[in-house]
């Protein structure tokens, strides 16, 4: 089987005005982009630092960035082992059928088994039935024991 011409790499700095348009195009699809609040500086200080505080995983096809997964880790949990937590993927409306999407989790577990992590874990917006059909094709599995809470700090909401 051929390689696939999607190339998944850490980003860099020359990346980061693409990573927040996408970032951007996730927070327009998700409907909170009133809230959205990242900028470059953001993206090179907390994630290109000398300590960064996420990753992000890009996916390319022809010279152009096309999906993100923007993920963390949680040192350890019950188990003494990390958790890596996928806090964003995206994929440009235009490129979805290039296989970009099953790259990026590719590349997220190889990076999990490198770090020790024995999972994954992320949140679906509960109406995109298609990421979760996506999901399910990556063998992944739905976390029917438990129910993502927040608790907001702060503000008029509580």
């Amino acid at each position: 089987m051929p390689a696939s011409p999607v190339i998944v790499r850490p980003f860099k700095r020359d990346d980061v005005a693409c990573v927040l348009r996408l970032m951007r195009g996730l927070a327009v699809f998700e409907a909170y982009i009133d809230a959205f609040r990242v900028t470059e500086s953001d993206l090179i200080e907390h994630g290109l630092g000398d300590n960064p505080r996420f990753g992000v995983l890009v996916a390319e096809f022809g010279g152009r960035v096309i999906g993100i997964a923007v993920h963390y880790v949680i040192p350890w949990t019950y188990d003494l082992n990390p958790t890596l937590v996928l806090k964003e993927l995206f994929v440009d409306e235009t490129a979805r059928s290039l296989g970009a999407g099953a790259a990026l989790i590719d590349a997220l577990k190889r990076h999990a088994a490198a770090i020790g992590a024995p999972r994954i874990e992320w949140s679906v917006l509960a109406s995109n039935e298609n990421a979760k059909r996506f999901y399910l094709r990556q063998g992944a599995i739905h976390d029917a024991i438990w129910e993502p809470w927040t608790l907001p700090i702060g503000t008029d909401e509580t």
